[in-house]
């Protein structure tokens, strides 16, 4: 049933966006080794800093799954009420 508080009241889906950071992460820096051993600098420049954007979210990432379950709650933990 929608109540119309689903944007304020949203749960974010943290575990597969960690698992995608790694995934980002990997072949980001995979990217940079391959452009610098072939010797464009420019690509691997602009891998370089989509590697500092993942890094950046994955910390965000760490940081809102270490709070616990305000912000990753499990299965046992019903959803928040709607605001009255």
């Amino acid at each position: 049933m929608r109540t119309g508080s689903e944007p304020t009241t949203a749960r974010s889906a943290l575990r597969a966006r960690f698992w995608l950071s790694v995934w980002g992460l990997a072949w980001a820096m995979f990217g940079v080794a391959v452009f610098v051993l072939v010797g464009r600098p420019g690509w691997a420049a602009a891998c370089g800093a989509l590697w500092l954007v993942i890094a950046v979210d994955f910390a965000v990432i760490l940081r809102h799954l270490r709070q616990g379950p305000h912000y990753q709650p499990g299965r046992d933990v019903p959803p928040y009420r709607p605001p009255d």
